[in-house]
């Protein structure tokens, strides 16, 4: 095993399973340990059921929650998922799906899906993007548009309390370039918990996760940096002249649990009316 500590970023460097001490390596929260899941091999499958085992067993799906077991998952794959999704979609209390997360980026909260029959793997912004991408749930996948910085925040299924969970993990699609993904998680006070680079795997598959076993579910916010290229500007993948497009695939994490931390009620408020303003406006203007 190859761990390395760079600019407090963590790294698995090989298909593993780690165990770590966080506090003592970065110093950053009070938290006890991690156990981090790291693939980025030609078959990542096996490394995703054991974070599924670890998350939490059954996928409770779209059950209101919240459930004291369990994980939630996101494959993007149902067909009522539009290419243009708003970030609020997964937390949906009208319909399912309510999976309890909210998706935010600074370029008015724009996702997009990738929609088969219409769009075949974000072939609709550069027609060579199908050559690079891949999936792990065919056939869609997941992008931020206008920047390539997004931030998950978790609620209780179709109970829209903020929430905390005990894990999180995600599927890269073409990671080219070291260091040019990461995945941030911070706590119920919007202190960072930890920072890692995702392992590299050109035109293949790259996976991170992690879960933390206190007592309290400790991640109430992730922030992701998927690659260094906005995918929206259309531009083809070129790696040799550090242009690295990276899109996602499955979302994975622990079941969401209720918290009633004043200083976070007030965070999510603020963000949830930055969320509303800028759908209302967008509407406004279509």
């Amino acid at each position: 095993m190859v761990l390395h500590n760079k600019s407090s970023r963590l790294r698995a460097s090989i298909k593993s399973v780690l165990v770590l001490s966080v506090g003592s390596l970065f110093s950053l929260s009070s938290y006890a340990g991690a156990i981090i899941y790291s693939d980025a091999d030609d078959d990542i499958s096996d490394t995703v059921a054991a974070f599924q085992v670890a998350l939490g067993n059954p996928n409770n799906g779209n059950s209101p929650g919240p459930i004291a077991n369990g994980r939630r998952q996101i494959n993007w794959d149902a067909g009522i998922v539009p290419f243009d999704m708003p970030g609020d979609f997964f937390n949906n209390t009208v319909f399912p799906p309510t999976r309890g997360a909210v998706f935010s980026n600074d370029n008015n909260n724009e996702f997009r899906v990738s929609n088969d029959g219409t769009d075949n793997e974000f072939d609709s912004f550069n027609a060579d993007n199908p050559d690079q991408f891949t999936t792990f749930s065919a056939p869609r996948l997941f992008a931020p548009v206008g920047t390539t910085v997004f931030d998950v925040h978790f609620f209780t299924p179709a109970g829209n309390a903020p929430a905390t969970v005990n894990g999180f993990g995600a599927i890269f699609s073409d990671i080219d370039l070291a260091d040019s993904t990461m995945v941030d998680l911070f706590d119920i006070n919007n202190q960072l918990i930890s920072s890692y680079a995702v392992d590299a795997n050109p035109e293949g598959l790259s996976f991170f996760g992690v879960t933390f076993d206190d007592l309290i579910p400790p991640i109430y916010r992730v922030s992701i940096t998927a690659g260094n290229t906005d995918i929206g500007l259309g531009m083809a993948d070129d790696p040799f002249n550090g242009i690295d497009l990276v899109v996602l695939d499955d979302l994975l994490y622990g079941e969401p649990q209720a918290v009633s931390e004043p200083g976070a009620l007030a965070f999510l408020s603020a963000g949830l009316l930055v969320l509303y303003r800028r759908r209302k406006h967008r509407l406004q203007n279509h």
